[in-house]
C-alpha cells in the first residue's frame, strides 16, 4: 500500500524575496570560487536550514542520475537537476559506524575509539558526549536540531543522540532492523522516540519520512533555523521491499541472530522495490519543504554512508562495502543550495563525508571548536563551481589490513601483502597496477600514508571488523575471515 499523501508543491513560476536574493547572491558567487568561500552563507536572506539525507549502503550508481537503468529514481534525480552532483565523492569508510563518525565530527574517524569499530557491534563503545559534532555546533549557534533515522554510534545509557547535539531523536540505534517488525539482530525492538521505545506498525522507510515531514512542518511555524539529519536505513539489508511481509515473518521464525542478513534472500527486483520506495519518500519530504515555503532557504544534501552491498550497482568500479576499492568508497553525493549550486551542475572535486561539517558550519555562521579542528575542508567554493582544496585523502580498514590514499588521479592501495598504484581517473576499475612504471609516485603516497597514520589511533585488536567471505558471495572465492 502506498502511504504517500499528496502535498501541494509551490508553483514553479513563483518568485519570492528569498529566491530573488538567492539568485543575486548566486550570480556573485559564481564569478569566482574565492567569492563563494567568502560569501557562501550570504546566498540566503537568513541563516539557511539544513536537510541532510543519508542513505545506507547505497552504491555509487544506484540512482538513475548516476547510471542505474533497471529502475528509476525520479525524485532524487530531480534534486540533482536542481543542484550539483559530485562524481568524486568518497565515504570516510567502507562501513557504517566509522563513516558516520567522520560525518558527525568532521574528522578522520580513527581519532576516536568508536571510529575504529567496523561497524559497532557488541563492543561497549560510542560517540563521547564531549565530542563536538555537527548538530552540537549548529545548536550552539541557535539552530534547532533533530535526527530522524539511524544512529549506530552507541547505545543507552552512555551514548545518545540527545547527548551529542540533537534536540530530538526518532529512529533506530543499531546498524539494521527489520523493515516491518523493527527488530534488531538480537531480537529486540529497536525503534525509539528519544529514550522511549516505540511500538508502531509500518514499513520503516515510510515511518521515517512521516516523522521527517512532521519535523519540517513544525519548524515552519517559527523563525528559528534548523538542522534535520534524515538517515534512512534503506537500501541496507534485510532484503524486504514494500509488500514483503512474508519474508519478514520467515526471518523472524528462524530465531537466528544473523537472519536479517539472509544470504539466501533478496533479488534485483527486491532491491528495486526498496530503492523506489526510498525515492518516493525522499520526494514526499522535499514536497513538504516546498509546501511549507522553506525550500528556498534550505540546503539539501543527499548522500550514502559507504559503497553498496550485494544488489547494488557500484558503477564502473570494482569492490563493494567493507573494501577500500573504489566501489566500497565512492558514493553518490548531491547538494541543492539555492543561489550557490548552479542547477544541473556536476563537479569532479574530490570530497569526503567529513567535509560536510566544516562546509555547513561555515554556511550557517556556526563556529568550529578550536580544540577539535576538522580534517574535512569547506566545499563552498567547489559547490559554487570552483575547485576543492588540493589534498591527499587517506583510509585504512582492519579487515585484510587494507590501506589507501588518493592524490589527484593517483591511488595507493594495500590489501594483505599486495600493493598497488592506480590511475583511477583513467582506470576506475583498478586493473592496471602502475607501481613499477611510476615508482616515485608510489613511494610518495606510501610515505604520505605512513605520516598520516602516525597521527591516528593505532589499530585495536578488540574492535570488530566485517568483511565479505567466499562462503557469503561466490565472487569472493578464497576470501576468508
Amino acid at each position: 500500500m502506498d502511504t504517500a499523501r499528496p502535498i501541494k508543491a509551490m508553483p514553479s513560476t513563483s518568485m519570492t524575496r528569498r529566491s530573488a536574493l538567492a539568485g543575486t547572491a548566486g550570480a556573485a558567487l559564481a564569478s569566482t570560487a574565492a567569492g563563494a568561500a567568502a560569501a557562501g552563507s550570504a546566498a540566503m536572506p537568513r541563516r539557511p536550514n539544513v536537510l541532510f539525507i543519508m542513505a545506507d549502503d547505497m552504491g555509487y550508481a544506484d540512482l538513475s542520475c548516476y547510471g542505474r537503468s533497471d529502475y528509476a529514481t525520479p525524485r532524487i534525480d530531480a534534486l540533482a537537476r536542481e543542484g550539483m552532483r559530485f562524481t568524486n565523492a568518497y565515504a570516510n569508510s567502507p562501513i557504517c559506524t566509522a563513516s558516520r563518525v567522520g560525518l558527525i565530527t568532521g574528522r578522520y574517524q580513527y581519532r576516536l575509539p568508536v571510529g575504529l569499530e567496523e561497524p559497532l557491534a557488541s563492543h561497549p563503545a560510542g560517540l563521547p558526549a564531549a565530542q563536538p559534532t555537527l548538530p552540537s555546533l549548529l545548536r550552539g549557534a541557535g539552530y534547532a536540531t533533530a535526527l530522524v533515522g539511524k544512529w549506530h554510534l552507541g547505545n543507552l545509557p552512555d551514548y545518545d543522540p540527545l547527548r551529542s547535539g540533537y534536540d530530538r531523536f526518532w529512529g533506530i540505534r543499531t546498524g539494521g532492523v527489520d523493515y516491518y517488525t523493527h527488530r534488531a539482530m538480537d531480537g529486540s525492538t529497536d525503534l525509539w522516540d528519544g529514550p522511549t521505545p516505540v511500538d508502531q506498525a509500518g514499513y520503516l522507510t515510510d515511518l521515517l519520512a512521516d516523522r521527517a515531514i512532521a519535523e519540517i512542518e513544525a519548524r515552519a511555524k517559527n523563525a528559528q533555523p534548523w538542522l534535520l539529519s534524515l538517515h534512512f536505513t534503506a537500501p541496507h539489508w534485510p532484503w524486504e521491499a514494500p509488500g514483503d511481509e512474508a519474508e519478514s515473518r520467515r526471518l523472524a521464525g528462524l530465531k537466528d541472530p544473523e537472519a536479517l542478513m539472509h544470504y539466501d534472500g533478496g533479488s534485483a527486483a527486491t532491491y528495486a522495490g526498496i530503492m523506489e520506495r526510498l525515492d518516493l519518500q525522499v520526494g514526499r519530504v522535499l514536497d513538504a519543504l516546498a509546501a511549507t515555503g522553506q525550500a528556498d532557504e534550505t540546503i539539501v544534501v543527499f548522500t550514502s554512508d559507504n559503497g553498496g552491498e550485494r544488489f547494488s550497482n557500484n558503477g564502473p568500479f570494482s569492490g563493494r562495502k567493507t573494501e577500500l576499492l573504489e566501489g566500497g568508497l565512492r558514493i553518490p553525493s548531491i547538494v541543492r543550495w539555492p543561489g550557490v549550486a548552479r542547477p544541473g551542475a556536476t563537479s569532479d572535486a574530490q570530497t569526503m563525508i567529513m567535509d560536510w561539517l566544516p562546509t555547513l558550519v561555515a554556511a550557517t555562521g556556526a563556529k568550529p571548536d578550536p580544540a577539535f579542528p576538522p580534517d574535512g575542508v569547506d566545499l563552498r567554493g567547489a559547490i559554487a563551481g570552483g575547485a576543492a582544496p588540493e589534498r591527499t585523502l587517506f583510509w585504512r580498514y582492519k579487515n585484510h589490513g587494507q590501506q589507501a590514499a588518493r592524490k589527484g588521479r593517483w591511488k595507493y592501495l594495500k590489501i594483505e601483502d599486495n600493493t598497488f598504484l592506480f590511475d583511477v581517473a583513467a582506470d576506475p576499475m583498478e586493473r592496471a597496477n602502475l607501481k613499477q612504471r611510476e615508482p616515485a609516485i608510489f613511494a610518495m603516497l606510501i610515505e604520505e600514508w605512513n605520516a598520516w597514520n602516525k597521527g591516528m589511533l593505532p589499530l585495536d585488536p578488540a574492535t570488530y571488523t566485517h568483511g565479505i567471505t567466499g562462503g557469503q558471495l561466490a565472487d569472493h572465492f578464497g576470501a576468508r575471515d
